[in-house]
């Protein structure tokens, strides 16, 4: 038998205890992530993602390097999350590019260093490293002097 006169909470009701500080959760979440990220570093991410070349060329003169295969390997293509957990920084119109992304080799993982400023459509490397954990190294792959 049905009893029409008990009435149902409703869901806030119900569930407040875990929704509420859900909310607040997802608001800090959101204003920290709005605070961290400015729009120019959003607009280098983007470009890097987009600019494979940049990153093919310099994994390929890292590849060459005697030291490189010896300490870290051969040096696996950047996937695109390496991109994203990097750091990448163009100035002068996107013409010139500081950035460091973390690599994959078949010995060990390191993160590579890249600073180049672009002539035309192609990249000029000014300097190319890798850095290496335990035990601490760095590898110049390539140093141009400053003009």
């Amino acid at each position: 038998m049905e009893n029409d006169w008990i009435e149902k909470e409703n869901w806030f009701k119900r569930n407040w205890k875990w929704f509420l500080p859900s909310i607040f959760l997802c608001l800090f979440l959101i204003g920290f992530l709005a605070a961290s990220t400015s729009p120019e570093g959003i607009t280098d991410i983007a470009k890097a993602y987009s600019d494979e070349l940049l990153f093919e060329k310099a994994i390929e003169k890292a590849n060459k390097n005697p030291s490189i295969l010896e300490n870290i390997g051969t040096i696996e293509p950047i996937d695109k999350l390496a991109i994203l957990e990097g750091n990448v920084r163009y100035s002068n119109h996107h013409n010139t590019v500081n950035l460091s992304v973390r690599v994959n080799g078949a010995k060990r993982k390191g993160k590579l260093n890249i600073s180049a400023f672009k002539k035309g459509t192609v990249w000029a490397y000014q300097k190319i490293t890798v850095r290496a954990k335990n035990p601490e190294t760095e590898i110049i792959v390539l140093e141009e002097p400053q003009k």
